[in-house]
């Protein structure tokens, strides 16, 4: 059996202290036997107490990633599932597992190549490949997610091994159902990432490598909140591309033609979501980098009826929102005397604008007509006005054109026309908050609430170490990617202090929305879910003790944050009456505790064997084991 990791190290990795929420989770991650805990809760379906039945044995079972536990497996697991001759002698801990695998990990050359290993371990063995990202957080998220893993969907055609998810073709949308139901039955499926491939990461269209990004996504909610990782399913919608670069590829494995558009793409991806429901009806689906014309537009369909989530909409809305929120608690502001400029118009700006807009409405008791007027939005053309070309998302912010006759509508002109407390970059443009823009909006604000979210780190709008530079130390920062801290002679009387910058990161909201969503069983996602789910991250930000510190909580602490987005979300769900899953705790410690009890941890559960007849899907490993099987070079 696996023995318990050491608190301390992972403790001071994690940088807890004695006694806090975030140390009762790593003691209660590190239990190796989880049918020990004494939950109250352990009898529901999705519980991870007690061991795990498995009718499988042999290389069978060692080609299952969610059951394998590779040289871990014990000598009475080894005698009862038929291992002994099929593994090494020694009995392994999880812990020497991990540290061989870092090893393995740190001999890759560059960050592709990590990232391609840890896919390869994640084919292999799920426990240990999410442990390992555990154990290494900080260092290793950049790796399976921005921005290494655009680069990776850039290469998917060149990598390419074998298929995860479900590929389905626009050209073939009769198939559309039939390959979507070999995944499993209703109860089997929680979680749905679709893509259309259009917007990725900032990289633009990549086609079918869009995949990837889905697959990452799903990683990431297990990762930070739980969601089963063998009760999730990546999907991409293969439209044709517009990547002349990848038609021009003989590699590229996506339908070779141009990107359909038009009432075809709306019936294709309008048969891909209702054999969803009909066939996985307690599936949440979350739409992701779907292009600027759709992602929108197909929210806003399918919102009112289904539990569905665009996290380049909502998600980038809702932590803007937090980390504005936060900032205006040092700032001593409300939100709805705040004046917000956002450059850069696409699917992320509009829907941050939206967010803000909504909030400012809700705090102020106005339209969000009225709301809109604080916001001001700046795309290639210059400020969004009435005589702009614009979409349907962007024309609720367009400035009537007759205030603007005779002025400079570029950013600089707008900044220093408005005087602006926030100024959010969406743009990919580099470098485009300069120096004369930051300090023409430090004249007039005290503390400016700065960020430049665009992805991946090249193209960011400006740099923290600049922005701290040229406001004295005022300004309040979120970025897009991690930066290190900043240290300048920013404190009382000129003395050096250190500056931590807070990292604008989805992952801290929209997986415990997620969380909340399915384990309420949400028939909709609210407007009024969302607002508590950034209620439930701007609480826990780290620069409410501590102006020095960052604005939103780290990715290190992020399961406690998914709890209590979780639990703010399922409330929310609860008193608006879509929470459709039957004795749900109105006790918060007794939720916070039903929340815990059904997110999945990386820990190896004891396996009892049970016959193949009467056994479970899940016990046949017939649970997402399509495309899914592992490669000989099990670790």
């Amino acid at each position: 059996m696996a023995s318990r990791p050491k608190l301390s190290i992972l403790s001071k990795f994690l940088r807890l202290r004695p006694g806090s929420p975030s140390l009762r989770f790593v003691r209660r991650l590190s239990t190796t036997m989880p049918n020990d805990k004494q939950s109250k809760f352990g009898h529901l379906p999705l519980s991870t107490s007690g061991p795990l039945e498995c009718a499988l044995k042999g290389s069978v079972l060692l080609n299952r990633p969610y059951f394998n536990k590779g040289s871990a497996f014990t000598k009475e697991e080894r005698r009862a599932f038929e291992l002994s001759g099929l593994l090494p002698q020694s009995v392994q801990t999880l812990e020497q597992q991990v540290q061989r695998a870092y090893q393995q990990y740190s001999t890759r050359p560059d960050d592709l190549a990590k990232n391609t290993f840890l896919t390869s371990m994640k084919e292999q063995n799920e426990v240990l490949y999410f442990k390992l990202l555990y154990d290494h957080l900080e260092e290793m998220f950049s790796v399976v997610y921005t921005p290494t893993e655009g680069d990776a969907i850039q290469n998917f055609s060149r990598l390419f091994r074998r298929p995860e998810g479900v590929f389905l073709n626009i050209n073939d949308v009769d198939r559309v159902y039939h390959d979507l139901s070999v995944w499993g039955t209703a109860d089997d499926i929680d979680y749905i990432v679709v893509t259309d491939g259009e917007e990725i990461l900032g990289i633009g269209d990549q086609g079918c490598g869009g995949i990837l990004i889905s697959v990452a996504k799903l990683a990431l909610t297990t990762l930070c909140a739980g969601i089963h990782p063998n009760r999730v399913l990546p999907v991409v919608l293969d439209c044709g591309t517009d990547n002349e670069e990848l038609l021009n590829d003989p590699l590229y494995l996506g339908l070779r033609e141009k990107r359909v558009r038009g009432e075809k793409y709306d019936n294709f991806v309008d048969t891909f979501v209702k054999s969803a429901r009909k066939l996985y009806p307690k599936a949440y689906i979350h739409f992701e980098d779907f292009g600027l014309l759709n992602a929108r537009r197909l929210l806003d369909k399918y919102r009112p009826s289904i539990p569905c989530f665009n996290d380049d909409v909502q998600g980038t809305g809702c932590v803007t929102l937090a980390a504005i929120m936060a900032a205006s608690h040092i700032t001593k502001q409300k939100l709805s005397d705040l004046r917000l400029v956002v450059f850069g118009a696409g699917t992320a700006g509009v829907g941050i604008a939206d967010q803000v807009r909504d909030a400012i409405a809700a705090e102020g008791g106005i339209s969000k007509e009225e709301a809109a007027k604080q916001i001001w939005l700046i795309d290639k053309p210059g400020l969004l006005t009435t005589e702009t070309p614009l979409n349907a998302a962007q024309k609720s912010f367009a400035r009537p054109k007759e205030e603007w006759n005779n002025k400079k509508t570029d950013l600089l002109g707008v900044v220093k026309e408005v005087h602006p407390d926030v100024l959010i970059g969406t743009s990919t443009v580099p470098k485009s908050f300069t120096e004369e823009i930051v300090r023409a909006m430090a004249e007039h604000v005290d503390r400016p609430i700065i960020l430049p979210l665009s992805n991946p780190t090249r193209l960011h709008e400006a740099v923290p170490e600049d922005l701290l530079k040229w406001t004295d130390g005022r300004a309040l920062i979120a970025t897009g990617s991690p930066f290190k801290p900043v240290k300048g002679p920013w404190g009382k009387d000129g003395k050096e202090v250190e500056i931590e910058v807070a990292e604008c990161n989805n992952s801290v909201v929209f997986p415990g929305i997620g969380l909340g969503s399915v384990l309420s069983r949400a028939s909709r996602v609210t407007d009024k879910m969302l607002v508590a789910a950034v209620e439930g991250v701007a609480e826990l930000g780290p620069a409410l003790k501590d102006e020095t510190a960052p604005l939103l909580p780290g990715v290190d602490v992020v399961r406690d944050v998914s709890v209590r987005v979780a639990r703010k979300v399922i409330q929310a769900a609860v008193k608006e009456d879509v929470a459709t899953e039957k004795d749900i705790p109105t006790d918060e410690a007794d939720l916070d505790e039903w929340i815990r009890e059904q997110m999945w941890n990386p820990v190896y559960r004891p396996l009892k064997y049970v016959k193949m007849e009467g056994a479970s899907r899940q016990a046949r490993g017939e649970m997402r084991v399509v495309g899914s099987l592992a490669r000989s070079d099990t670790l």
